[in-house]
């Protein structure tokens, strides 16, 4: 068996092939082509957290894992990440387990590259001024991300902590050569964006429908079960997306409160929901329809995602000598 850590994995995993990747893999999920059950999990109560179970197979690309995952939001704010990770591979063929691997970073950019993924599909092309709303883990993995599908010229960066705020775009910054400048608020930050990431682990949303310009393209990839990101309104004015219809309709603490909280509340229906992301690769459903349109992806993360991340990595590791076998 194979052990890749997580700054092994950094080196390893190249973010352009990753969001090609994701392309594929999710109109296979969206086609029926994979085998994916719903994320079961654990609670832990007494910090409001969970340990999560997501298996997945997708026979296009061999892949065949497990991820377990903890989601800590308590963490938020410490040294210690809210999301943690390991992920297992098997042999397809045999089912014999191939390869360990740390799985925080591969959460991390896989949720980012699939973000992007959605910006390609459905954000204007000429998309320039991007806003991030947290400055955590996925807030750095989105800017990255983003930077890959669309000219960005402008970066916004708004979370609880203006001194966070300040160093990740001082940072980033001096990473990407782009103007990254840190702003005093979410509203000041969505203004005038045309694509919005909100990576926050909030209890109250961070996205207003007021604050945001026509033509917007948002995603949003916070978990919180307590919590949602986006409020009612920006819900129901947008062509709304998803990886899984399935994942995103599954009642906290897996699934999205985002959707499910308005569902149950009769804000929207189910149908709400106008397409998954392999529908729109497929061409099976339609994307943006013009330029004054309000796009929406809500993120549940699917194994899937995982999967296509980790062949990726264990293929660069097979070509590098990357990584510690280990008899088992």
């Amino acid at each position: 068996m194979l052990i890749l850590s997580r700054a092994e994995i950094r080196e390893l995993l190249d973010l352009d092939a990753l969001i090609d990747e994701l392309a594929v893999a999710m109109a296979d999920l969206s086609a029926g082509r994979v085998s994916m059950p719903e994320r079961i999990a654990a609670l832990v109560p007494e910090h409001d957290a969970l340990l999560g179970a997501m298996p997945g197979y997708v026979p296009s690309r061999e892949a065949l894992l497990a991820k377990l995952v903890t989601l800590f939001p308590h963490n938020a704010g410490t040294s210690v990440p809210t999301h943690q990770a390991v992920i297992v591979t098997f042999d397809p063929h045999t089912g014999s387990p191939t390869a360990l691997l740390d799985g925080s970073e591969i959460t991390a950019v896989r949720t980012a590259a699939s973000s992007a993924l959605s910006i390609r599909l459905l954000a204007r092309e000429s998309a320039s001024v991007l806003a991030i709303l947290g400055t955590g883990v996925q807030a750095r993995s989105h800017v990255r991300a983003v930077a890959r599908v669309r000219p960005i010229a402008e970066v916004r960066i708004a979370g609880r902590d203006p001194g966070k705020a300040k160093a990740l775009a001082d940072e980033l910054a001096a990473e990407l050569r782009l103007p990254v400048d840190a702003v005093g608020s979410y509203r000041e930050a969505v203004a005038n964006a045309d694509i919005v990431c909100a990576t926050t682990h909030a209890v109250e949303p961070v996205v207003h429908r007021e604050w945001i310009a026509p033509g917007t393209h948002i995603t949003s990839v916070g978990h919180n079960p307590a919590g949602r990101e986006l409020d009612d309104e920006t819900l129901v004015d947008s062509l709304v997306c998803v990886e899984s219809r399935g994942a995103a309709l599954a009642p906290p603490p897996t699934g999205s409160n985002d959707l499910v909280e308005p569902i149950s509340m009769g804000k929207i229906g189910p149908d709400h929901i106008h397409a998954e992301l392999g529908e729109l690769v497929s061409g099976t459903r339609p994307g943006r329809t013009s330029e004054d349109q309000i796009t929406l992806y809500k993120s549940a993360g699917v194994a899937v995602q995982d999967a296509v991340a980790a062949m990726l990595v264990l293929r660069a590791a097979l070509e590098a000598g990357a990584g510690v076998d280990v008899a088992v």
